[in-house]
């Protein structure tokens, strides 16, 4: 999976967040409980982990994201971006300043090694 490049080397914090519901407009924060916080070698670990996802087909459920991840610049105020991943249909969505269209609809492999990894990590940091 790709990342913005921009956003891998200015992130200082990535913020999980256990995701409630879906934005009411395109490009808006998806809406739900941020679980933790993440800075320096944890932060670059997690960047690592989701570049490291390998691709998959499209498949259909409808997208339902469960969790999504936010990376901000050293201000804290500005978000680089926000990826929000469907364990479902392998589907992640990204949006943000740091985006570019290309990279704004990814699939990867849901079954792999890596994605289970993500999903433990983001289990782990449930509110």
């Amino acid at each position: 999976m790709q990342i913005p490049a921009e956003a891998v080397t200015t992130a200082v914090l990535l913020e999980v967040v256990r995701i409630s519901g879906l934005p009411t407009e395109r490009g808006a924060p998806y809406p739900g409980r941020a679980g933790a916080h993440l800075t320096g070698s944890e932060a670059a670990g997690v960047l690592a982990l989701i570049e490291s996802l390998p691709g998959s087909e499209q498949h259909r459920c409808g997208f339902s994201p469960g969790w999504s991840v936010r990376a901000y610049a050293d201000t804290l105020d500005l978000t680089l971006f926000e990826a929000a991943f469907c364990f479902n249909c392998h589907e992640v969505r990204m949006h943000g300043p740091a985006v570019p269209p290309a990279l704004a609809t990814q699939f990867f492999d849901a079954g792999a090694p890596q994605a289970h990894a993500l999903l433990a990590l983001f289990r782990e940091a449930a509110p």
